[in-house]
């Protein structure tokens, strides 16, 4: 229903209209994420009246003010005793949709002490209700009214006062009778939970009843959060922050770090995760605002490579957006981001210094990560570079280790490279290290940065063939009818043949490509076969001179011997053919449907050969 308007002679200014249902439609679907929101916004609103009402009595017992819920399956009660409205305060805040009471004269400079600001709260509870019934009275006036609101899904509502006897104490309480299709939002476990979900670190108590006969009242924030409470010592502080943690996230953390930012009135606790995680998925933090849950997903309070801890934390200033279910993008955000990351790096810094046990287990779950944020920071790199595992010619190494044998540190630019050279360097006595992974050869090439006496160089075909050793020239000539007769066979893969010895002698061959050398071979074949057109013009120009790959033959092995004194040229070609799909398949890479087809063809040629020869 849309509130009826004045006419208004023509000309004149008019009021916009509100239909209650379309905003009420529009705050479910679009502003709220569920309508378990409504009680969340019930306790914001009941917490807001508390603090109001603390500010009128600030010398009043600690807990001389509280929350009281009650959900019996008809009804659902939020109480208060907080510090009420008045007539004239539940005409301008209640019947106008929008205004907020934290906006109004007198307490507008204390609005940083309120969770609400936006004004649009209880419209919420029309999520689960078709009526709210409001009754409250002003504790800014002693022998202040009662006053009863009620409102309407249709957009009316009515007022009237009541005799003081109504509510005697100052406060607030709203009662809500749930629509039938909203049962699972308002059951009285329901409710419970709830209140324990958004309410669990709120500072007041707060108290739930579902109206059982004896049944006393429980409470939904019986204690308060771990950090805000004292401790006999240090290792009973540091059990309870993890058992919380545990509680909270499901996991036991491999450490917990407390987080603590008084500029902000910022404090809880980030939780290491104990396993490792893939690299950029970002864990959605529990964030509490006044001790009210924001959010279970405010990913945007870490950096991007902090995704190996998960946080659970209570702020006071930072600012919640008008759905409450999110952070607001400001300065403050960002620089409590970057303070909460700088912990983590202290956390870091103090494992690598002080406790090389937890380091280990922490690098073992979550290397990628500190790798990710090596990168970026200087001193991390410093603190943990020396530390990190790396896949090397020595087995899975630190940096450190692996530098103190190998005073040249050589880096391949892919997996697949270092799979094909790793069994001839090492044993050539070549220290390379797997550059493939992500931020690997960026960090093994900042080495130097900390240990000045390595030196790292890039691994590239020319390196590791000038550490092979050239066969005798007589066994060069004996073999050069063969290497002929493999070259021919395969120009169709761009491919050159050599003869070399090199250890270990069970490696019949080496193939040494690289992928640039082959994206280069692919474009200049593309050129060629687009030669007048557009696309070849254009590859054309981008053509470089072509890289060959080199398939390199080792003399010491036996099969190799035997291979270059066939004197059959089919036979001959065979074995070449075979030998290069051999080494391909060695090295680990994609192989080329030509290839495949190779592979195959020569394992059968060979087949057929040899079954010629036994009959």
């Amino acid at each position: 229903m849309t509130l009826p308007l004045p006419v208004s002679p023509d000309g004149a200014d008019r009021a916009f209209q509100v239909d209650l249902r379309g905003l009420v439609d529009l705050l479910s679907h679009h502003l709220y994420s569920s309508p378990r929101v409504y009680l969340r916004e019930l306790l914001q609103n009941a917490v807001d009246a508390l603090t109001a009402r603390r500010g009128l009595e600030p010398d009043a017992p600690a807990d001389a003010f509280g929350i009281r819920l009650f959900a019996d399956g008809s009804v659902v009660r939020v109480e208060d005793d907080g510090v009420g409205l008045s007539e004239a305060d539940v005409h301008t805040f209640l019947a106008t949709i929008g205004r907020s009471s934290k906006r109004a004269d007198g307490i507008a400079e204390q609005r940083g002490d309120f969770i609400g600001q936006f004004g649009i709260g209880l419209l919420s509870c029309f999520l689960v209700a078709d009526e709210i019934h409001v009754l409250s009275r002003s504790a800014r006036t002693p022998d202040a009214p009662a006053v009863e609101w009620r409102g309407h899904g249709d957009g009316s509502y009515s007022v009237r006062t009541l005799p003081a006897s109504a509510r005697p104490r100052p406060g607030t309480t709203v009662t809500l009778t749930p629509r039938s299709d909203t049962g699972e939002w308002t059951r009285p476990a329901q409710v419970y939970a709830l209140g324990r979900h958004f309410g669990s670190l709120l500072r007041h108590p707060v108290t739930f009843s579902d109206g059982t006969a004896g049944a006393s009242a429980v409470f939904v924030n019986p204690e308060p959060a771990p950090w805000a409470r004292t401790f006999p010592t240090p290792g009973s502080r540091s059990r309870a922050l993890a058992a919380y943690g545990e509680e909270v996230f499901g996991f036991a953390p491999l450490d917990t770090i407390e987080l603590d930012l008084p500029a902000v009135g910022l404090k809880g606790i980030a939780c290491v995760l104990p396993e490792a995680v893939p690299a950029g998925r970002r864990h959605g933090h529990r964030v509490h605002v006044k001790g009210m849950l924001l959010s279970e997903q405010a990913d945007e309070i870490l950096p991007e490579w902090a995704f190996f801890v998960r946080c659970v934390i209570d702020a006071e200033s930072l600012r919640p957006t008008a759905s409450r279910e999110s952070l607001y993008e400001d300065d403050t955000l960002a620089a409590v981001r970057d303070a909460l990351a700088e912990r983590l790096r202290a956390w870091i810094a103090r494992a690598a210094a002080s406790d090389p046990d937890l380091l280990g287990r922490f690098l073992q779950a979550h290397h990628l990560a500190v790798k990710s944020l090596a990168v970026h920071d200087d001193e991390i790199l410093r603190l943990l570079l020396p530390w990190l595992p790396f896949e090397t010619t020595d087995g899975h190494t630190t940096l450190d280790e692996f530098a103190r044998t190998h005073r040249t540190v050589l880096v391949t630019s892919s997996v697949e490279e270092f799979r094909q050279v790793s069994a001839i360097a090492s044993a050539a006595g070549l220290g390379v290290v797997n550059g493939g992974y992500t931020y690997d050869r960026e960090l093994v090439h900042r080495l130097p940065e900390i240990r000045p006496e390595a030196s790292v160089a890039d691994l590239d075909p020319a390196t590791l063939t000038a550490h092979l050793d050239p066969v005798d020239r007589e066994t060069e000539l004996a073999a050069s009818a063969y290497l002929a007769l493999a070259r021919d066979a395969l120009a169709v893969f761009d491919c050159d043949v050599a003869l070399r010895t090199f250890h270990p002698a069970s490696a019949p061959a080496l193939l040494v490509d690289s992928r640039e050398a082959r994206h280069e071979r692919t474009r200049s074949q593309l050129a060629r076969e687009q030669e007048g057109g557009l696309w070849g013009d254009i590859l054309g120009a981008l053509r470089q001179e072509a890289p060959r790959a080199q398939l390199i033959l080792n003399q010491l092995n036996p099969l190799v011997r035997t291979a270059v004194a066939i004197d059959e040229p089919e036979l001959a070609r065979t074995s070449a053919e075979a030998l290069y799909g051999q080494a391909a398949l060695l090295s680990r890479r994609p192989l080329r449907p030509a290839e495949s087809s190779l592979i195959n063809r020569s394992f059968l040629d060979l087949l057929a050969h040899a079954l010629r020869k036994d009959s």
